[in-house]
């Protein structure tokens, strides 16, 4: 124990050396600034631009303004570094004692989690260009990007997302859920936007790097999970509409609890929304792209000032057959029937729906994936929602028109408790896994 307070110590002390250093280096100024951005033309290599604080006024004046702020972007990307070089774990061996000078605890109150954004040590960056050859890439220390301001993303929504979760089971492991469905789910979205599908490979092996160097982040088991959200974004520069010539694929990860508000199991209530829609047949209503999501928060605001959890759209052809909650699949219970809306490319095909469908199936319930009309949620026995973030999660209420149609008296049904009970008992390892959905992520693999 002594031996490590004195290491960390000296650890602490070379740090403050190395920024006054840096700081004092800064002020006096003859350094070289670098700044390293995508190229503006159909190469997809990566380019530097360097000017130095002694160049001309004519020169000075015909920098860019990311050259000219460049100064103060590089005292915090510098500063950053030092500051996270010393939180990488190091190994220091004296004799037989082995040391881990790593801060690897974060000050995280699992008490207080909620579904919020808390930045962890590490995210995963790979990049590729449009021929599709994807270079494997490697873990690196979570922070901003830099984009050309003419990215593709940025001007014409070239970009798909994920949603999965890692979890701890009651023996410390760490493991995480159908990482092959999103893989496959990531490819197919990809080709919808143009954009080249990352390999399956490639994405669990970078799934499992993200989960290894964030381990601490897990929550305890039964309080959250680690959320994982893979990115495919089109980074190259273009004007004219079309295919990036560069492509990033990155994963961060967060810890969250609850999604909603109440907690796990805690009962939302939904409007029916008859004015707005969430997708259209021939769109990307099967896609989980970027352009997908900002539109419903004009109605999602809207029905939360009103006291709703969320909202349920309806078919944009006819507007009267249930497709999605904003976020999440919609489930109706009638006796020992389940009907969901079907996949029929205006709806996200859920990796939870799924696997919701399957267990319901061996459980002995019908499971039924057809057109599911607005009359026949009203009079059914209970609702529920599902996806990632909000697992399984019921309905309290529905609201069409002004009439309120509460369902096991605002309470948890028993379909949607046991549900429940047997996803989250595989997926925390309560309960044995028969069906080969969970991934084992062994301790120090992204090392």
């Amino acid at each position: 124990a002594l031996l490590l307070l004195r290491e960390r110590e000296r650890e602490r002390e070379k740090t403050k050396t190395d920024l006054e250093k840096m700081m004092a280096s800064n002020a006096s100024s003859t350094t070289t600034t670098m700044v390293f951005r995508p190229t503006v033309s159909n190469s997809s290599s990566v380019v530097a631009s360097s000017s130095a604080s002694s160049s001309s006024s004519s020169a000075a004046g015909r920098r860019s303004p990311i050259m000219q702020n460049n100064k103060f972007s590089n005292n915090n990307n510098e500063k950053n570094r030092i500051l996270n070089r010393r939180r990488r774990e190091k190994r220091i061996t004296r004799g037989n004692l082995a040391v881990n000078n790593a801060i690897t605890r974060p000050e995280i109150d699992w008490s207080k989690l909620g579904f919020g954004l808390t930045e962890t040590e590490s995210m995963y960056i790979a990049e590729c260009t449009i021929d599709g050859q994807w270079k494997v890439g490697s873990i690196h220390p979570y922070g901003n990007i830099s984009v050309s301001p003419s990215a593709a993303v940025l001007n014409y929504g070239q970009g798909i997302f994920e949603g999965m979760k890692a979890f701890r089971t009651p023996e410390n492991e760490i493991v995480t859920f159908r990482p092959d469905e999103n893989a496959k789910r990531f490819a197919e979205g990809a080709g919808r936007m143009s954009m080249p599908p990352v390999p399956k490979d490639i994405f669990e092996d970078a799934v499992k790097k993200v989960i290894s160097a964030n381990r601490d982040y897990v929550p305890p088991v039964g309080v959250g999970s680690l959320y994982i959200r893979p990115l495919l974004i089109g980074t190259g520069a273009i004007l004219g509409l079309g295919p990036a010539p560069s492509y990033t694929f990155l994963i961060y990860v967060s810890p969250v609890a609850s999604y909603f508000k109440g907690g796990h199991l805690s009962p939302i209530d939904l409007i029916v929304e008859e004015d707005y829609h969430r997708a259209a047949p021939g769109g990307t209503g099967s896609t989980k792209c970027v352009g997908n999501y900002s539109p419903v928060l004009k109605v999602q605001l809207q029905a939360k000032k009103e006291g709703f959890s969320d909202v349920i759209y309806l078919d944009a052809k006819e507007n009267k057959y249930i497709e999605e909650v904003s976020s999440c699949n919609f489930f109706v219970v009638k006796g020992k029937t389940i009907a969901t809306p079907a996949l029929e490319g205006t709806i996200l095909p859920g990796i939870t729906r799924k696997s919701i469908i399957e267990l319901a199936r061996d459980k002995g319930y019908t499971v039924e994936e057809r057109k599911v009309g607005l009359d026949e949620v009203l009079s059914a026995d209970e609702c529920f929602c599902t996806g990632t973030a909000v697992v399984v999660v019921p309905v309290g209420s529905v609201t069409h028109r002004g009439k309120k149609t509460v369902f096991c008296d605002g309470k948890i049904g028993a379909t949607g408790q046991m549900l429940y009970d047997e996803l989250t008992g595989i997926q925390q390892g309560r309960l044995k896994d028969t069906k080969g959905w969970i991934e084992h992520v062994p301790k120090d693999y992204h090392l």
